[in-house]
């Protein structure tokens, strides 16, 4: 594709770039229950230059109680449009810890058709330890933009889909939760959910992906990292976490690895361990 940007990009290479009439910056933090944080209000404070926001919470299925549910395409191609993205937009997502939230973003927008998209590497964090330009004067509204959305469903997995893939163990589940959360040790952040993990599932901590400056480990340590953990390459992958959101951390990794779209349990954990009919750990 003419203009195309790899899946990870420096700090050095955004800001060089930042003239292109066509990139958009989105700023994709979202912060767990608990902790007492705002994606959005940060974002009003401090962000890159002309980044905007793409709101995890909001841009969701509106019917749905589960936390972050698929849009359909016209929910997702006006929410889209009103931050400014059209069709050829490059974009370059972010978030405040590196690797957490931005993935989210990147896989939705692959998953509506729009692959011309990547992720900061390190996010806000190294853009700011670097002593880069930080905006902090309110954000403008910015000019509408012309997106056109086409889900494509290999990009999402659902309830009966995981169900049927732990009974027959014909996919792996790499769930991105805390080790403590996935052996049922610690509570989840959202009240009314079980602890504990699918079964037949493997622990890959979203925490893990990541070096302790937020930037994303080298292919060779995330290759070693997942092999060690059982996990077959060659293998089908789906991915699983809380509510869908750090899933898409292992799914973004997989990507890099040459595992091409790795499709997000959209429930996660938020569905399966509020279920009575679902399965439980022995």
């Amino acid at each position: 594709m003419p203009g195309s940007i790899p899946p990870l990009v420096s700090a050095d290479w955004l800001q060089r770039t930042g003239d292109d009439r066509n990139l958009v910056i989105l700023d994709a933090s979202f912060h767990l229950p608990t902790s007492g944080r705002d994606g959005r209000k940060e974002f009003e404070t401090a962000r890159i230059p002309g980044a905007r926001f793409f709101d995890i919470d909001g841009i969701k299925d509106p019917h749905s109680d589960l936390p972050h549910m698929m849009p359909d395409d016209v929910t997702f191609e006006q929410a889209m449009a009103e931050i400014g993205i059209s069709d050829s937009s490059r974009i370059v997502v972010y978030d405040w810890h590196g690797l957490f939230s931005a993935a989210r973003a990147w896989w939705m927008l692959r998953a509506f058709g729009h692959a011309n998209v990547a992720l900061l590497d390190g996010g806000f964090n190294t853009w700011t330890a670097e002593n880069r330009p930080v905006e902090t004067s309110p954000a403008p509204t910015p000019p509408r933009g012309s997106f056109t959305a086409h889900l494509n469903r290999k990009f999402i997995k659902k309830l009966d889909d995981v169900r049927e893939a732990s009974r027959r163990g014909d996919w792996q589940i790499l769930d991105a939760r805390s080790a403590g959360r996935f052996n049922g040790t610690d509570p989840e952040p959202r009240p009314g959910l079980r602890s504990g993990h699918i079964p037949g599932s493997i622990n890959i901590p979203h925490s893990t992906l990541s070096n302790p400056d937020g930037t994303v480990r080298s292919t060779f340590e995330l290759r070693d990292l997942l092999e060690k953990a059982g996990v077959n390459l060659a293998g089908p992958i789906l991915t699983s976490c809380g509510s869908g959101v750090s899933a898409c951390n292992i799914t973004f990794v997989l990507h890099l690895l040459g595992h091409r779209d790795a499709p997000v349990y959209d429930g996660s954990w938020s569905e399966w361990g509020a279920r009575p009919d679902t399965a439980k750990l022995p």
